[in-house]
C-alpha cells in the first residue's frame, strides 16, 4: 500500500495513470504530451509499474505500457474509512429508517372489541359497510306505527 501511495503521490503519474485509463499507450507517446524528458518519463513509468499500477507488455519493437488499477483496491479500502457517506447514502439510510418505523406501525394490535390494528380503528370512522352503521329505522318509529 505504501508503493502505490507513494506512487500517486507525484502529479505527473497521477496524470500518466489518466492517460493509460483510455487505453494502451508507449513510452514516446506518453511524452509527447508532458514538458519533460524521456528519461524523467520512462522513470515515472518504472515507478508505477513496481508499484503494479503499470503493466508493460511488448508490441514489436515498442513497449507499450497499461493501467492496472487493482494495487488500488487496498488504498481505496483503507482510505474509505474516512470517507463522509454521500448525499445519497444519507437519503437511502433515511428511507430506510422511515420504512421500519412504518412498518412498526402497521403492525397489527388487539382491540378492545376483537378488531385488529389500524384496520379496526379505521373501519369505526368509516360510514357504510366498513364501520358501525346507525339503524336506518328506530325502534321508537316502529312503536309509534303500532295501533
Amino acid at each position: 500500500m505504501d508503493d502505490v501511495a507513494g506512487a500517486i503521490a507525484d502529479p505527473v503519474r497521477r496524470r500518466i495513470m489518466v492517460m493509460l485509463r483510455d487505453g494502451r499507450l508507449s513510452a514516446g507517446q506518453i511524452a509527447e504530451r508532458f514538458a519533460i524528458s524521456r528519461p524523467a518519463v520512462s522513470r515515472h513509468l518504472r515507478v508505477l509499474r513496481e508499484s503494479g499500477l503499470v503493466r508493460d507488455e511488448l508490441a514489436g519493437r515498442q513497449r507499450l505500457y497499461a493501467l492496472d488499477p487493482g494495487e488500488l483496491d487496498e488504498l481505496l479500502a483503507w482510505l474509505s474509512q474516512f470517507a463522509r457517506p454521500s448525499g445519497w447514502e444519507r437519503r437511502f439510510d433515511a428511507l430506510e429508517t422511515e420504512v421500519y418505523r412504518t412498518r412498526r406501525e402497521r403492525r397489527p394490535t388487539g382491540d378492545a372489541d376483537g378488531r385488529q390494528g389500524q384496520y379496526g380503528r379505521l373501519s369505526d370512522k368509516l360510514p357504510g359497510q366498513y364501520g358501525p352503521r346507525e339503524p336506518s329505522v328506530h325502534r321508537t318509529d316502529l312503536e309509534a306505527d303500532l295501533p
